[in-house]
C-alpha cells in the first residue's frame, strides 16, 4: 500500500518524527557540552575576579593565575558570620566550595524578591530569610604589588538586564583597590561602557564605609565631590545608578563581616 505523502496524517507523523529526532540530537549535544560550558563559566569567573585586582588573565591561564593570587575562598551568611573558608587547590565542580556559590542566581531569586518586598532594606531582608538560606562568597587575594585585598562579587540590574562585577577592597576593608564589571544586554556606547577601563579606572582609591552603613554613589551631571562618589557613564544614567545600587546593597550584606574582622584585627 503506497503512502500518501500529501495526507494530513503523513504530515503530522513526519513532523512528530522530526521533532523527536531533532530534540534527541539537541539534548545529546547539550549534555555532551555541559562540562565544557561549566568549565568556560568557571574560567570567566576567575578572569573577572582577577581583573578586579589588576591581573589580566585568559581562559588558557585563568586557573593557574587564580591559584597564584587567590589565597582564600570564604563564605558568609546574611549576618556576616563566616560559614566556610577554603584554600589550596580548587575543584570547580565542588558546589560546596565558596567559589561555587551562584550569586547571580540567588539575586534573581530569593534575594531580589525579599529585597523588593522590604524596599531594599537590609534589616527587612535579613528578617525575610533564614541565616542558612543563602551564602555569600568572598575572595582573599594577594595583588601583584603584594597587597592583601578582599574581592566581593556584586550583582544587580541595569537598563535592559542583569549587571554584575567584582570590587576589590584593601586590607582596611573600605578603600577600593580595583573593580571589574560586566553586563548582559546594556546599550553599546552607553551603559555597556561599565565594562571598559575608562569607567573602572576611576574606582581605585574611592571609599566605602564598610564598617557601618555603606554610602556610595555613582554620580551623573558633575564631577564627584567626595571620596564616596565615582563619575558615571555619559548617557548611561540608569545603568550607572544600577552599579551604585548593587555596590551599596551588596556591601551592606558584607558590612557586618568586615566590622567583625576590623575589631578582631584591632585586638591582636
Amino acid at each position: 500500500m503506497a503512502i500518501n505523502k500529501n495526507s494530513t496524517g503523513y504530515t503530522f507523523g513526519f513532523a512528530i518524527v522530526m521533532v523527536a529526532v531533532v530534540g534527541t540530537a539537541l539534548a545529546f549535544t547539550a549534555m555532551s557540552l555541559k562540562d565544557k560550558q561549566a568549565a568556560n563559566a568557571a574560567d570567566k569567573k576567575m578572569m573577572d575576579i582577577l581583573g578586579a585586582i589588576g591581573v589580566d588573565a585568559t581562559r588558557a591561564n585563568a586557573s593557574e593565575l587564580f591559584a597564584e593570587y587567590v589565597t582564600e575562598r570564604i563564605a558568609i551568611d546574611l549576618n556576616g558570620k563566616e560559614l566556610d573558608r577554603r584554600s589550596g587547590a580548587l575543584d570547580v565542580k565542588d558546589k560546596e566550595d565558596p567559589f561555587g556559590i551562584d550569586v547571580q542566581k540567588d539575586y534573581r531569586g530569593s534575594v531580589k524578591a525579599a529585597a523588593k518586598a522590604n524596599k531594599d532594606d537590609i534589616a527587612g531582608l535579613k528578617s525575610s530569610l533564614s541565616d542558612e538560606e543563602l551564602r555569600f562568597p568572598l575572595f582573599r587575594c594577594t595583588t601583584p604589588d603584594q597587597q592583601d585585598v578582599f574581592v566581593v562579587p556584586v550583582v544587580g540590574s541595569g537598563l535592559w538586564g542583569p549587571i554584575w562585577g567584582y570590587v576589590a577592597l584593601k586590607s582596611d576593608m573600605q578603600t577600593i583597590y580595583g573593580a571589574k564589571f560586566d553586563h548582559k544586554t546594556e546599550t553599546p556606547g552607553l551603559g555597556a561602557e561599565i565594562k571598559e577601563d575608562m569607567f573602572t579606572e576611576k574606582w581605585p582609591g574611592k571609599q566605602l564605609n564598610a564598617g557601618g552603613p555603606v554610602v556610595f554613589e555613582v554620580v551623573k551631571g558633575g564631577a564627584p565631590t567626595s571620596s564616596y562618589q565615582v563619575d558615571g557613564i555619559t548617557g548611561g544614567t540608569i545603568t550607572s545608578k544600577g552599579v551604585g545600587e548593587m555596590v551599596n546593597r551588596t556591601m551592606s550584606i558584607y558590612a557586618s563581616y568586615f566590622k567583625s574582622q576590623t575589631q578582631a584585627n584591632a585586638q591582636r
